[in-house]
């Protein structure tokens, strides 16, 4: 039984160091990446799976049933909560002008703000 133990607390530990890998890479593209669009992308995808996987390497380390639906919460409420949030800073900025329509390759948005004018 010891084993296993081991074996599920290394496994946490790698999933914990890949999540922050993910999330640091994220940042970085936060970063370095040139408009709003493209940021916001860095923003939401790999910091939900970054998070995601941080947290199940927890559970591996945790293995109790309430830090268990603890970490299941704060996992739903990410992946709820995460793409929402970019897509209406992204809405936010097309509708400020502050994306650069020549680097968008299909537009849906401004055929429907034409119609409503």
């Amino acid at each position: 039984m010891n084993v296993w133990v081991q074996v599920l607390d290394t496994a946490g530990a790698a999933l914990v160091f890949t999540g922050a890998a993910i999330c640091l890479l994220g940042v970085i593209g936060m970063l370095r990446l040139p408009d709003v669009l493209s940021r916001s992308h860095a923003a939401t995808k790999p910091q939900t799976l970054g998070m995601i996987l941080v947290l199940l390497g927890v559970a591996l380390r945790l293995r109790s049933g309430v830090d268990l639906a603890t970490l299941a919460l704060i996992a739903f409420f990410q992946l709820m909560t995460g793409p929402v949030a970019a897509h209406l800073v992204a809405r936010a900025a097309y509708r400020t002008g502050q994306i650069d329509h020549s680097e968008l390759l299909f537009d849906e948005l401004d055929e429907q703000l034409t119609e409503g004018n």
